[in-house]
């Protein structure tokens, strides 16, 4: 109840809210320049894009902060950001990494959303989706990113990071914050593709693949994360 007056308050004031994504994204590039970070996978995005394919990009709620600075950047990004508060202020961070945001989510927003992503994959760019966003389940993916890559004929490839410095929060999402000064990974998994004739029961089995593989994903990188701290 605390957090939604106290994000009411900053919906309400323009100032507050450039003021915290400004610290927002200050505070990423911190955490950025004072760890020693590694891309594992980087070849995979690499391969899509010199076949001259777009992707979609999916990541977990809870591990949204350091995507921004993610790489390989190979083509212009866009991130879908859920229309609410929250959404309002992550949007405004991500713009100072030269990140385009297109609102709505992958249950909800319309189908200006859609459009909008479909279109910027027609165009080989890239778009950024967390499939459990933004209320969760956390870590359990909808429907909507297989429908998503489905209609733009184009990969989901799941991304993630770890720490070895961080404090996991009491959040719905879990919310992982990565510390300065320690050791980072970020990592890429293998590209998933969407068959363009599915039904629903495919979609399912889509969905739940999109997900398990998501989570192993999240889990390697905590491990390799841990090794790190010995």
């Amino acid at each position: 109840m605390k957090r939604r007056r106290w994000l009411r308050r900053i919906g309400r004031s323009a100032r507050v809210r450039r003021l915290l994504c400004w610290a927002v994204a200050r505070y990423i590039r911190l955490v950025y320049a004072t760890n020693r970070w590694r891309i594992d996978n980087a070849e995979v995005p690499q391969r899509l894009r010199a076949a001259g394919r777009a992707l979609i990009f999916a990541f977990w709620h809870g591990r949204m902060l350091m995507i921004p600075t993610g790489g390989p950047r190979l083509a212009p990004v866009n991130m879908l950001i859920s229309g609410h508060r929250d959404g309002r202020i992550i949007a405004d961070a991500v713009r100072y990494f030269d990140i385009r945001t297109i609102t709505g989510s992958t249950r909800r927003g319309g189908a200006g959303a859609l459009r909008a992503m479909l279109k910027r994959l027609a165009d080989g760019e890239w778009v950024g989706i967390t499939p459990d966003g933004p209320r969760g389940p956390a870590m359990v993916a909808s429907s909507g990113i297989v429908t998503i890559a489905r209609l733009a004929r184009v990969p989901i490839v799941p991304v993630t990071y770890a720490t070895s410095r961080r404090r996991v929060l009491d959040t719905w999402d879990r919310f992982y914050l990565p510390l300065p000064f320690g050791r980072g990974l970020y990592l890429w998994g293998e590209p998933i593709e969407i068959a363009a004739d599915l039904d629903e029961d495919g979609i399912e089995r889509a969905r739940l693949l999109v997900e398990t593989r998501m989570n192993e994903l999240a889990r390697e990188a905590d491990r390799r994360a841990a090794e790190a701290r010995r």
